[in-house]
């Protein structure tokens, strides 16, 4: 490796199509908001992280630039890192959920086929087929995942259909018998005469980020850096769910305004309330009380400190919650040690 290899990190985000917006909108509320230049160029950096190099390549390609080595880092969909790669001990999700662009890979039948309508009918269908001297035609861009899918039910007797378009239309063509696409709503599906089979879920897929191990194992400072952007992703992602509430409440002792405050436990914080003494010339009784309560308990949660006596109460969004460890960063090691934790 060069000595700009060892010292740069490379991050390999997606250019086009579904997932561009949304994950440079989830850098960007994670403190890491990506500098291009224009919308022409194909590298960027992120400012509040000095060493990391920003590529901008087709979503499609992300899983192969990061198994060949051409980065370190990258986004894409869960569907197309176990569609594309090769080898999932070089290339793996260091953090399978990033809470964004959802879509279910689905297996979806015409609405005339009345008979049909889960997956067990969709075997029967292909003996009847086989028995015919014909199989059934499945359009798809997804062969190895939907490939695997059959095999593991029983059904043996198909043809995959290569497709790069829109697939929809595949039944009505008379080019395909049925299609295994991507869907975020199946609004689509439904306009075409389509309909989804029951357990024709093949794959829940999101963003993730995933990662080169072998390539993040062999520079202290590419781990290092790795490590920053996990850390921070994992603490805004377990973060967002939450706010801190605090309040000001009269009392005469912390024993008994946190007695109050835990007269209702699921109200009463995260981990409970945390009670400290409000120093104040004139009044000497005062407490100030912090929680962390989740958004769908704000509400309730500010009802119930007002009925401790609760006053001067603020919330704010919390933007980072670290845990005890970085989940991700130690999954990094689970297949091996490295040359030493940064």
């Amino acid at each position: 490796m060069t000595a700009e290899e060892e010292t740069t990190l490379r991050l390999v985000l997606p250019s086009d199509g579904a997932l561009h917006e949304p994950t440079l909108n989830f850098f960007g509320a994670c403190g890491l908001s990506v500098l291009r230049p224009n919308s022409r160029r194909y590298t960027g950096t992120i400012p509040a992280l000095s060493g990391v190099e920003v590529l901008f390549q087709r979503t499609a390609d992300i899983t192969e630039k990061v198994e060949e080595g051409s980065a370190e880092l990258g986004v894409t969909g869960l569907d197309r890192l176990l569609e594309y790669r090769h080898d999932d001990h070089t290339v793996a999700a260091l953090i399978n959920d990033l809470r964004y662009g959802q879509c279910d890979f689905v297996l979806a039948v015409p609405n005339s086929w009345l008979d049909v309508t889960s997956v067990a009918d969709l075997a029967d269908l292909a003996l009847e087929f086989r028995q015919q001297g014909k199989q059934l035609r499945i359009a798809t861009k997804y062969p190895r995942l939907l490939r695997h899918y059959l095999f593991d039910r029983g059904i043996n007797y198909f043809t995959l259909v290569p497709a790069s378009g829109t697939m929809e239309a595949a039944p009505a063509a008379g080019y395909a018998d049925l299609i295994a696409d991507i869907t975020a709503t199946g609004t689509t599906l439904r306009e075409n005469q389509l309909k989804i089979l029951e357990e024709g879920t093949i794959l829940v897929s999101q963003a993730c980020l995933i990662g080169n191990i072998d390539l993040l194992k062999r520079s202290k400072t590419c781990l290092k850096l790795a490590r920053s952007i996990m850390e921070v992703m994992e603490a805004h992602l377990r973060a967002e769910p939450f706010f801190r509430v605090t309040a000001n409440v009269q009392g005469t002792s912390p024993q008994e305004v946190s007695g109050t405050v835990l007269a209702r436990p699921d109200l009463a914080g995260l981990r409970g309330p945390t009670i400290a003494r409000v120093y104040n010339v004139e009044e000497q009784d005062w407490y100030s009380v912090s929680l962390l309560i989740k958004k769908n308990q704000l509400l309730e949660a500010v009802d119930h400190l007002r009925s401790c006596g609760a006053v001067d109460i603020a919330a704010s969004q919390v933007t980072y919650l670290f845990n005890g460890f970085s989940t991700a960063y130690h999954n990094l090691f689970e297949n091996g040690e490295s040359g030493g934790e940064c």
